[in-house]
């Protein structure tokens, strides 16, 4: 399962960089063609959109994976090793629950209702957009149960 991880971890982060580059040319021409050129272009205005939509989903399944996550540490900190590993492997179930449910589910949902309908600029189908729900949701669960299974080994080696 690490090695997953680790070849995840690389494709996303890559990825990531990517969009994010692709995101700073998109708006870097964006403000020049609407300042300078005096005519904004739609089309890159659009595909902005798109991408900071992917990259916010997407990084935000990427900081899952490397348990960057905002948490509140404080009160876990206080708690023995034991109880600590317990409750982090509440709290990832918890985060599966959320991400099946929501993500998973309903973004399997948004993106099947709108496959139908077109983007303005790009004439592309908005499901395209909302595609990026369901799938970091399923990236957002391995990462979920990757940890369970990090906990779970630091729980039996507390108790041995």
């Amino acid at each position: 399962m690490s090695v997953i991880k680790k070849y995840l971890d690389k494709v996303l982060g890559s990825f990531c960089i990517m969009l994010f580059a692709f995101l700073v040319l998109l708006v870097t021409w964006q403000v020049f063609t609407r300042f300078v050129l005096n005519n904004p272009s739609v089309i890159s205005e659009e595909l902005a959109k798109y991408c900071f939509v992917w990259l916010v989903l997407f990084g935000s399944a990427f900081v899952f994976g490397e348990r960057g996550h905002m948490a509140i540490e404080f009160l876990k900190d206080k708690l023995p090793e034991k109880i600590k590993s317990v409750v982090e492997i509440f709290i990832e179930l918890v985060i599966i629950v959320f991400a099946t449910l929501v993500l998973i589910k309903g973004g399997f949902d948004a993106t099947s209702m709108t496959m139908g309908q077109l983007s303005a600029a790009l004439q592309i189908p908005i499901g395209y957009l909302y595609a990026a729900l369901p799938t970091s949701g399923v990236i957002i669960v391995f990462y979920c149960v990757n940890n369970i299974f990090e906990n779970v080994g630091k729980l039996k080696s507390v108790q041995n």
